[in-house]
């Protein structure tokens, strides 16, 4: 691979993790983001966004070499091999797991195996934790098979670098054959993790690293699901768009439930939603649009004097989104609840009273303008987006009221409510001119999420609406091939959203035009990294990556885009 002023493509990491915090690697061998000691603390490495100063810990041949690269079948342990003139050598990476659970300490070991003839690499650990906040954390490497730097392996010789870390606590140093036993006790822990995985449809592969990655965003301690493993990446280069994503958003999380139980992951499912509950609990009858995982940092957005991927500023930490108003989340949420109880799950007394309370909130506020799905700063709108999500809000209410979970006193409000918000959709939101549903009311622009209006089972007096939307939205937002702009204010701006695509794909099925689903599905599937990862966006024409990554909103959509077609060829 070839660095552009010392910054690899975005496309070109991978990740791993253990469930508190997701290292990137380079296929160069370069371990260039790091946070510690969770996902979303300060990074002790950060070289991705800064190549001078951010810290980075190098594995790699001297010389030249070409790379292939693998994870592990069906794990999250990764598999780098280098080929050199003089021989093959292949580095096996993971943040360590026990066959029960979690390490008391984070440890990353990295194996190298020689293969063929003569290897020789070099390693270094520049520790720098650019964003400050890192004198709590004590990080060592541990060299076993290695000398001051360098490592020579030959065919059947081995050598193990191991990273170590903790906070305010003493600073272990494992010996060899026990980092070498986690090593494949975490193969194995993958495994068994992704056993009860119950998808069996087309593109398996790519579903099962999806779900795979959607744990590696899940903080495995309590359930919050991160967004992204990584800050700042950029929607498009040298731009400003550059924003931190190590938070838990609702309705990502929403989402990420629901395709947690389309495959079958009802343990992880539950301890998500759990976890969603609690969290909005402290901020209720409001719901912010995102919540701090535990043991992370202040949500509170500034900004770190770094020079930003390829030179994109602002680096940010935290987000000032948290403080918007954004009214999508409340049928998030009710989504959310709807769809575990309809799994045969119920709602404690607790939980009962924390939606009844959001409902009435909710009922006082939607018809005010907001935010929107995409957080867009400096004007609130009527968007299209939210005045579904409400719909889905008091549809899912009175579902739950009809199966006993919610109380049935507030049904008659709730199903008022919803004709409301269903004939203000319809006047408003609906354009004759585009034959299509808008970005926001009464302006003609589109927008891929009326897309998920398929995928939610919105209540509508016209199928054909939704039908003509789908075309509207492939032919005014389409970016080449199977990419979409996210909307219309985005066509030309930044890059395609990868998650709009895989709506696209999902609304097709859902509109019983399963082959042509199929053939967005094979598309985008094949834009893919080299180990089947997605950043959040990509750049028509380069296929380059943009944007945080991995990101999770495109691999749940590229999940739930999977089961429906499943399901609906079933």
């Amino acid at each position: 691979m070839s660095r552009i002023d010392g910054y690899a493509p975005i496309r070109d990491y991978a990740a791993i993790g253990d469930g508190r915090t997701i290292a990137l690697v380079a296929r160069d061998g370069s371990v260039d983001w790091l946070p510690l000691p969770t996902l979303a603390s300060p990074p002790a490495l950060a070289a991705l966004l800064d190549a001078e100063r951010g810290g980075r810990f190098v594995l790699q041949p001297e010389g030249s070499f070409d790379v292939e690269r693998r994870y592990v079948p069906e794990t999250n342990v990764l598999e780098t091999t280098f080929h050199t003139a003089s021989g093959t050598a292949r580095v096996t990476d993971a943040v360590t797991l026990r066959s029960i659970g979690l390490l008391p300490w984070f440890e990353l070991a990295r194996r190298i195996d020689g293969l063929s003839g003569e290897v020789r690499l070099r390693y270094d650990l520049d520790v720098r934790f650019p964003f400050g906040g890192g004198e709590r954390t004590h990080v060592e490497l541990l060299a076993f098979g290695a000398d001051d730097g360098r490592i020579t392996v030959r065919d059947g010789e081995r050598a193990l670098l191991a990273l170590v870390a903790v906070e305010d606590e003493p600073l272990p140093r494992p010996e060899r054959d026990e980092i070498e036993r986690r090593l494949d006790e975490t193969v194995q822990a993958w495994r068994m993790w992704i056993s009860d995985h119950a998808y069996e449809g087309a593109w398996r592969e790519a579903v099962t690293r999806s779900a795979l990655a959607l744990k590696l965003l899940t903080y495995e301690p309590l359930g919050g699901i991160a967004a992204a493993a990584t800050t700042s990446l950029p929607e498009r280069l040298g731009g400003a768009a550059n924003w931190d994503y190590r938070f838990c958003w609702v309705r990502d999380a929403a989402y990420t439930l629901d395709a947690l139980l389309a495959l079958g992951r009802r343990e992880d499912a539950h301890a998500s939603f759990s976890w969603l509950a609690d969290a909005i609990a402290t901020t209720a009858p409001d719901i912010r649009p995102l919540y701090g995982l535990a043991g992370g940092p202040a949500l509170e957005e500034r900004i770190v004097d770094l020079d930003g991927y390829r030179g994109s500023r602002p680096v940010r930490t935290g987000n000032a989104a948290t403080e918007q108003t954004q009214l999508g989340v409340y049928g998030d949420l009710l989504d959310t609840a709807w769809r575990y109880v309809d799994e045969g799950n119920g709602l404690d007394p607790a939980t009962q009273e924390l939606l009844v309370a959001v409902l009435e909130n909710l009922a006082s506020r939607w018809r005010e303008p907001d935010c929107g799905f995409w957080e867009i700063r400096g004007g609130a709108r009527h968007y299209t987006h939210s005045k579904l999500s409400a719909q889905i809000a008091f549809d899912r209410a009175l579902r739950l009221a009809q199966a006993g979970d919610l109380p049935n006193e507030d049904a008659p409000r709730w199903a008022r409510e919803l004709d409301e918000i269903q004939s203000f959709v319809e006047a408003r939101c609906w354009s004759d001119a585009l034959g299509a549903y808008r970005f926001y009311a009464d302006e003609d622009k589109l927008d891929t999420t009326t897309l998920l209006a398929y995928r939610r089972r919105i209540p509508q007096r016209a199928t054909e609406r939704l039908e003509s939307t789908i075309a509207a939205v492939r032919r005014e937002l389409g970016a080449g091939g199977p990419l979409l702009f996210r909307h219309s204010e985005a066509v030309g701006q930044e890059g395609a959203f990868v998650a709009s695509s895989f709506w696209l794909a999902d609304a097709l099925s859902r509109a019983e035009r399963l082959d042509e689903a199929a053939e967005v599905m094979d598309s985008m599937v094949a834009l893919g990294n080299d180990v089947g990862l997605f950043a959040e966006e990509i750049e028509p024409g380069t296929n380059e990556f943009l944007g945080n990554f991995p990101q999770g909103l495109s691999h749940l959509a590229l999940a739930q885009a999977a089961a429906a077609i499943a399901r609906a060829g079933s």
